[in-house]
Parts: C-alpha cells; structure tokens; sequence
C-alpha cells in the first residue's frame, strides 16, 4: 500500500494534520514514539477550550478525534530513516516494514536541553518554566527570575513585567546586556545581576531560593529558564531540504519545504518552541497544502 501521506510527530501539528487529512478521506501513516517535548508539563495553557490540559490528556482526546477517521493509521514506533525515490517516500520504521507515502509532513518537534544549573531538573515544569505566555498567569505578582545568557533574555524581562514586579534577572556570569537596556529594566524595576549561578534551591519542586557563587542567596518562588533546542529534523537532513537561522524547515505558505512532496509544520517548520495551539494550526495549513498537492496530481494525470 502506498499512503496518500506519512506524519511523522504525533504532536498537536501532527495530529490536526492527521484529523484535517482524514476528514480529506486521504490515506495517512500516523507515525509517533510517544516521547513529546512537554511531558515534563503539568499543564498546557492558551488554547481555547483546552486551557489547563495535561499533556497526557490532550494526547489521549486528540487521538481519539483522528482515529475515528478509517483512512488514518497509528504506527507507534519510532521512525529511523527517510528516503525519497521515484516521486515518492519509503519511511523506515523500528520493528515494521517501511512504510511508502505520495508525501511526507515532518512534524517532529524538538529535543529540549535544559542550561547547566544545579537543581534545575527538580522545579523545570512545575515552578521553573521557558515560556511567560504559557506559564506567567500560574506565577503572576511573585518573586521571579529569569535566568539567560542569550541577549533574548531582554524580551523575556520585559515580558515579565506583565505578570509581576518583582523581577530579578540574571545573565550567569555573561554581559549580553547592554547599558541601555540596563537603564530600561532598571528605571521599572527589575533587577539584573551578571553573577553567576551556583544552585537552584527548591522544596518539592517549588523553586524557594537562587544561589550565587560567592555563597550569597536570593528568595524567588518562580522563573524562566532559556533551553537549548535542537530540531529532530536533523535525523533527516540527508532530505536535503533548506533550513532557517534556527534549523527549522523552510517552507511556503503551504507547508512545502525545497524537497518536492516534503512538507513541515509547527516546531519542525520553525525550529523554535511553540504553544499547542500555534502548533496545531500550524499543521492544519500543512494538512491543506498536502491535500492540495495530491488533488492538483490527480487533475494531471
């Protein structure tokens, strides 16, 4: 059998890319390891109707939105190799036989690498978060930090002024800041210290205390943190489809990449963080663009 598509991420962009497809009466490989990058979450907040959701609960609602579609097909494994040959894909997968498809939409998500601060495994997800927009109302008018050596770490302190104003910042050791920028936290309050980390404190994972170097410690009950992130379309780079400034997959307003048939959504378009439901949109419109594809062929043939 060879499938109208092949998704691979069975993320929020994966899994609206799957229901529009089969809601398109089009043949779909579903393929998902089950390892999404917010497990670590205990809620997922900004998406209308589902504000609050866990993880684990989207998931479980969503799949049973797309696998009511007879057309969609769930392959549980993970996905190894993809090779393009003769105008169309081969999709190999763990433990099955490959899987062939017209397209491919790669919605793989990110590998997240937390910044090397002793203690940050215990409150990352619970008081300690990467995202004001999804996480700032649970923290909002406490005692926050944000913690970054990157110069975005600006934005962030200016988001955060919407939520409280107790906020500290903190550059670990680096000067990605300049004096201007200085001036503007400074003359609305927030904090900045170029120190350097020593520990996150924490009780339970409630984030209680921050801990410099020279011993000196500082009462925060929340913050943000600034994670590496490396796109999982990496794996599949041998494509040889073009990249953004972040690593995502350069595509138009479709979803195609500059590998014909290739499409992308949400955080493998990117190659930056996004919200469930940026994400889910996200793979609507690249659903849309793969039906259009399919359909243009059939008028050709």
């Amino acid at each position: 059998m060879i499938y109208d598509c092949a998704i691979i991420g069975g993320g929020p962009a994966g899994l609206n890319a799957a229901l529009v497809l089969g809601r398109a009466r089009r043949t779909v490989a579903l393929c998902d390891n089950n390892r999404p990058r917010n497990r670590v979450t205990h809620a997922s907040h900004g998406f209308i109707t589902q504000d609050g959701v866990t993880p684990s609960e989207f998931r479980r609602k969503a799949y049973a939105d797309v696998l009511k579609y007879p057309s969609v097909q769930h392959y549980a494994v993970p996905v190894t190799e993809i090779i393009k040959e003769q105008g169309t894909f081969t999709v190999v997968v763990e433990g099955s036989e490959p899987i062939r498809a017209r397209k491919v939409l790669l919605a793989v998500g990110l590998d997240e690498t937390l910044p090397d601060l002793p203690g940050v495994g215990d409150v990352y997800g619970t008081s300690v978060f990467h995202c004001p927009y999804c996480d700032g109302w649970e923290l909002r008018d406490q005692a926050l930090i944000a913690i970054g050596d990157h110069p975005r770490i600006f934005h962030i302190a200016k988001l955060l002024f919407g939520w409280s104003r107790d906020v500290v910042i903190c550059t670990n050791g680096t000067q990605v800041l300049d004096d201007e920028q200085k001036r503007q936290l400074s003359a609305k309050g927030i904090r900045v210290t170029e120190q350097r980390v020593a520990a996150l404190h924490s009780e339970q994972g409630k984030l209680t205390e921050v801990e410099w170097t020279d011993g000196t410690r500082l009462a925060r009950s929340g913050g943000f943190v600034m994670p590496q992130w490396t796109p999982h379309t990496v794996r599949f780079a041998s494509l040889g489809f073009d990249t953004n400034e972040w690593g995502g997959i350069k595509t138009n307003e479709l979803g195609e990449s500059s590998v014909p048939g290739l499409f992308a959504a949400g955080e493998a378009a990117t190659g930056m963080g996004a919200q469930l439901i940026t994400a889910a949109a996200s793979g609507s419109m690249a659903a849309m663009g793969v039906n259009t594809a399919l359909m243009e062929e059939a008028f050709q043939e």
